[in-house]
């Protein structure tokens, strides 16, 4: 994952502490015990009004601009997680940690879908 914080990227990386555990391995989860929950008390990253997710469409210059005008304290850009690694917790019925399942481009389904024949 990439933190940005006063005008600087900064890229860590970390070894994997146990490959068997898909979810615990992810870098979102790593993330969230490590860094919002064990370093800055965030517990609840669905609700906490500290943070703001942006989705992956918006270009990283966008998260430089809200940290460097002081908006934001800090930013984190973070990788995709590979289509077989979603599919492997999918298959043992886990569940994705908050905001690790971004995908584009969206389906433009609304409430119906139509088959094609």
């Amino acid at each position: 994952m990439h933190f940005y914080l006063e005008g600087t990227w900064y890229e860590v990386s970390r070894p994997v502490a146990d490959p068997a555990d898909l979810i615990g391995s992810l870098d979102v989860s790593v993330l969230q015990k490590d860094v919002l929950e064990g370093m800055l008390g965030i517990s609840d990253p669905r609700g906490d009004p500290r943070l703001h997710y942006m989705g992956g469409a918006k270009p990283l210059r966008e998260l430089e601009r809200l940290v460097d005008t002081g908006k934001y304290a800090f930013a984190v850009a973070m990788q995709p997680v590979p289509v077989e690694t979603v599919l492997a917790i999918a298959d043992a019925d886990g569940v994705m940690p908050p905001k690790s399942t971004w995908f584009e481009p969206k389906l433009l389904s609304g409430l119906v879908v139509h088959t094609i024949d």
